[in-house]
């Protein structure tokens, strides 16, 4: 239901790491349910954790010394995540201080006198951890396996770091330009500044007009003592609540929390307050952006009250009817129109009065005058036209689809309980999905006329107004008032206790194959919320047959959720918000994909619908011309991006073997702004036709679901969907690329992207392939402790994120390995001989045994995790099926792994990594850095 920018300058700002795919999650949802906590009150050493209230199974505690506590029972996982916010954000710098909330957190990582090496702690234990920084708030965070032993561990460790963080002179200097590149990351995307001019231009006094990222000179300049004061005054138990949620022992958890938080003392000096208030904005204010970019972009942004005020339910349901794809009315206004290439809304949601924002973005052939007048025209007179019951709940159905989802995800909740406790209290939560619920028609009307005025505007210049129209704020909204007695809904249903193991899931999964051909595996557990998941598989073609319809099969399945013979796109789109379903259903050119995640009692239909939207897709020309646009858009914004640049570029080296019109070639970006503008939607229809079927397809089902009642549904569905067209695997080739330098210029582009990479003859039953992953996760993965982390960001301080991959062929022995890194153009040679430098001394040196060690037990943690996650066990049995596997494969890798000795991943690194064979592509201003070089530097002012 938190709505948030997909700029990325305005999202919380966190720690880059550098996890296998396979152990990442996906971002936190918005909204959290869950069943009463049961644990009595304990009591430690004369202080005691007083419970506060309880809402849908959250349960609030406080410590004498002020901190808040929240308990979240969740037993259906085997992890738990320990999650401390500080109320303390880029709201509360001051002069000189911009980005110091956000550059204190990456220090938060450097230790501690009990725990000197943060990442290697973590990593040895597991952990998925992270830290985020935004307006409001600070919060630190760590999944972790739920053992006694990891939560004693994470409560200590969060408690002791409260207090006793280094936030040292030689921490700030490296880390200084580790943020700073960050930044210069920000400063590559257009959007993000845009927006970040636009804020500041919005808010004069209040610090909300300042990005959480701060002034480059504050960055480079700021003083440890100034860091290392802000530290001592917000990082304090009266400032912070903890969260603790997943599997845990209420009464043992309660205990050692006394035990660690409850020994600190809450301090003398009081809290400082922030009294700033925003005047009311008394006439249209613009700024104009001139840097290099492809595509135009348009933002106007208008004031609206403080999160918690009852108003901003109606303000959350407006956003989404304004700016939803595709039945949004700035969809249909400037996107089908043809005014614009994308359209949408999105608002900030904060403590203190916020924002909603609109935004458009134009094409070379889009004016921007045209786009500017209907964009402000549709928001600005949206009042004029009532809004209807059909947009408020259908936006409704949405809003309160994420809300649910959420609230049956226990570590999402925990982590988005930050975002609700900063905006007033953790209770907001439930209380705004409450509201957001009882919001009429006439409420979203109201508020459009209440805000969306002309002088609460900016975007534009001053002009004088004989009777300005204002939106004034109302007043401050007493939270704690307000929450009194507040109780919430009956908590959701808990799930079963379930062992992850490759042995358990081996005992618990059901395989066979129905009459048509599609093979399943199904395996059946009772889950939170009684969610399902569902992966979906289908394959086709041959590579001569499907030599030249790259373009063609990739509109095909791009056009599948567009609408079906049956129902429209937004008919679609409506159906599964109802049955509070997130879909996914793509296609490419050898086979598409289906993902699934909804309740068991919508599953049934669900997967009619799937099959719908797979069999029977209208390939309606109007929605085709859109989604041409879009494409178009995405594509031509990318001509002068370095990471894009840079990656066609390593990818067109190292596979160059293949010929065009070959399924694997590696077209230009011309080449592919070229196909994807002269397809036409009679040759998306011509390839569906040709290829789409279920003769060779697996199914997978994870959940809380009926075996035999899929198996049934399944068979009905796809069972007699044959394939039109013959299907043969398209192999991949090995081939051997001598390494070489490429270099590519992006003008005017602050940050530059690394990527090196190498061909590996390597199958992932190679027996050599667990001492390469073990090798390589040392080497460039983990939490900011490989290798490459601590040379080239913990100790050189050159680059926000940097790490390695070794990927192996599944049935084709061609794998890959590549390190990659963002960096400051200016730092090119010193990033480039330390990249070399950190894989030779590992190719001749190798590992310690207490390296190897740790990094081994961590290994082994984010596999069991990954499989702990429904969605992601689904893929992995699909895709077993069509490898012909099951997960003794994973238990044998897992069992090689435990064998390993530091000098055999070594010898196996060293057999098929060499330097000498790396293709290096760097992308970025290296002219402009050298002309900077040169430039006379400005002596600082004096103190």
């Amino acid at each position: 239901m938190k709505r948030r920018t997909p700029l990325s300058l305005m999202a919380p700002l966190m720690l880059a790491t550098a996890m296998p795919a396979w152990a990442q999650t996906p971002a936190p949802a918005p909204t959290a349910k869950t069943a009463p906590a049961k644990a009595a009150p304990a009591k430690a050493k004369g202080t005691a954790l007083v419970p506060v209230t309880s809402v849908e199974g959250i349960t609030e505690y406080r410590l004498p010394n002020g901190l808040r506590v929240l308990l979240f029972p969740d037993p259906t996982k085997p992890n738990v995540t320990v999650n401390v916010t500080y109320f303390v954000g880029s709201k509360h710098e001051g002069y000189g201080e911009t980005g110091m909330a956000h550059l204190l957190e990456h220090l938060m990582f450097k230790g501690t006198p009990t725990t000197k090496n943060v990442p290697q702690a973590l990593t040895e234990r597991g952990a998925r951890p992270n830290g985020t920084t935004w307006l409001d708030r600070t919060n630190y965070f760590e999944t972790l396996p739920s053992t006694e032993a990891n939560i004693r561990w994470a409560l200590s460790f969060e408690a002791d770091r409260m207090v006793n963080s280094f936030i040292a002179k030689a921490d700030l200097d490296s880390e200084m330009t580790v943020v700073r590149n960050e930044f210069e990351a920000g400063e590559n995307d257009p959007g993000s500044i845009l927006l970040e001019r636009t804020l500041s231009t919005s808010y004069i006094w209040h610090s909300y007009g300042k990005s959480t990222i701060g002034a480059r000179s504050d960055l480079e300049n700021v003083p440890i003592d100034r860091l290392q004061a802000f530290y001592r005054k917000y990082y304090r138990p009266d400032n912070a609540m903890l969260v603790v949620a997943g599997r845990f022992d209420e009464a043992k958890t309660l205990g050692a929390i006394q035990e660690t938080f409850g020994k600190l003392k809450k301090p003398a000096e009081p809290l400082p307050a922030t009294y700033t208030a925003e005047p009311t904005q008394d006439g249209e204010r613009e700024v104009t952006l001139r840097r290099v970019g492809d595509t135009a972009v348009l933002t106007s942004v208008y004031h609206v009250p403080e999160g918690a005020h009852p108003d901003f339910a109606a303000v959350d349901v407006l956003t989404q009817v304004m700016g939803d794809h595709p039945s949004g009315r700035l969809y249909k206004a400037l996107v089908e129109s043809k005014k614009a290439s994308n359209a949408g809304a999105y608002n900030l949601q904060l403590r203190d009065p916020g924002a909603i924002v609109f935004s458009a973005e134009m094409r070379e052939d889009q004016p921007v005058a045209a786009a500017r007048e209907v964009l402000l025209k549709t928001v600005e007179d949206a009042a004029r036209t009532p809004f209807t019951e059909e947009e408020v709940n259908r936006a409704k159905t949405s809003l309160l689809k994420a809300t649910e989802l959420m609230l049956n995800n226990s570590e999402r909740a925990a982590i988005q309980l930050s975002e609700w406790a900063a905006t007033g209290d953790w209770r907001l939560l439930f209380l705004h999905r409450d509201r957001v619920e009882a919001v009429k028609p006439a409420d979203v009307t109201r508020v459009a006329g209440t805000y969306l005025k002309s002088s609460n505007r900016t975007l534009g210049t001053f002009i004088p107004t004989p009777k300005p129209d204002r939106a004034d704020m109302p007043p401050a909204v007493d939270v704690a008032k307000m929450m009194e007695g507040y109780k919430g809904r009956a908590a959701v249903a808990q799930g079963e206790v379930f062992d992850p193991s490759p042995a358990n899931v081996e005992a618990r999964t059901q395989r066979g194959e129905l009459p048509g051909g599609v093979k399943y595996a199904l395996l059946s557990k009772k889950t939170r919320g009684e969610m399902v998941s569902v992966s979906l598989n289908l394959h086709w073609g041959t590579e001569e047959a499907l030599r030249g319809k790259v373009d063609a099969a990739s509109y095909a399945g791009k056009m599948l959720m567009r609408g079906t013979t049956k129902h429209t796109r937004q008919q679609l789109q409506d159906a599964f918000d109802k049955l509070k379903a997130r879909v996914s259903v793509d296609g490419g050119l050898t086979g598409g994909t289906v993902n699934i995640e909804c309740p068991r009692a919508s599953l049934a239909q669900v997967l009619d619908l799937v099959a719908e939207v797979l069999r029977e897709p209208s390939y309606d020309a109007k929605e085709f011309a859109l989604l041409k646009q879009e494409r178009l858009a995405e594509l031509e914004s990318q001509r002068s991006e370095p990471d894009t640049l840079a990656s066609i570029a390593l990818y067109r080296t190292l596979y160059a073997h293949y010929p065009k019109g070959h399924p694997n070639y590696v077209p230009t970006l011309d080449e592919r702004i070229a196909g994807i503008r002269d397809t036409t939607v009679e040759q998306a229809r011509a390839f569906h036709k040709a290829f789409y079927g279920a003769s060779n397809a697996e199914l997978a089902v994870v959940g809380d679901f009926e075996p035999k009642d899929v198996v049934a549904q399944a068979g009905k569905l796809f069972g007699g969907w044959k394939s039109p067209a013959a299907y043969q695997r398209v192999p991949e080739v090995f081939a051997d690329v001598a390494g070489k330098p490429i270099s590519v210029e992006t003008p005017d582009k602050a940050n530059a992207f690394y990527f090196a990479g190498q061909p590996l003859k390597l199958r992932e039953d190679d027996q050599d392939w667990p001492a390469l992953m073990l090798g390589n996760f040392m080497l460039g993965g983990g939490f900011l402790n490989s290798r490459l982390a601590t040379r080239i960001r913990q100790k050189d301080g050159l680059s926000y994120g940097v790490g390695s991959n070794i990927d192996p062929g599944d049935l084709d022995t061609v794998g890959l390995f590549m390190a990659y890194a963002i960096y400051a153009p200016e730092n090119a040679g010193r990033l480039e001989t330390a990249m070399r430098e950190e894989v030779s001394r590992v190719l001749e040196k190798g590992y310690s045994d207490d390296e190897m060690n740790k990094a081994r037990s961590g290994l082994l943690e984010y596999r069991q995790a990954a499989r702990a996650q429904d969605a992601n066990l689904a893929r992995r049995l699909s895709s077993y099926l069509y490898l012909g596997r099951t997960l003794t494969f994973d238990a044998a890798l897992e069992q090689n792994l435990a064998k390993l000795k530091p000098e055999d991943v070594r010898k196996t690194m060293a057999r098929h990594l060499d330097w000498s064979k790396v293709t290096q592509v760097k992308a970025g201003d290296f002219v402009g850095a050298e002309k900077r070089a040169k430039a006379p530097v400005k002596a600082p002012a004096a103190p």
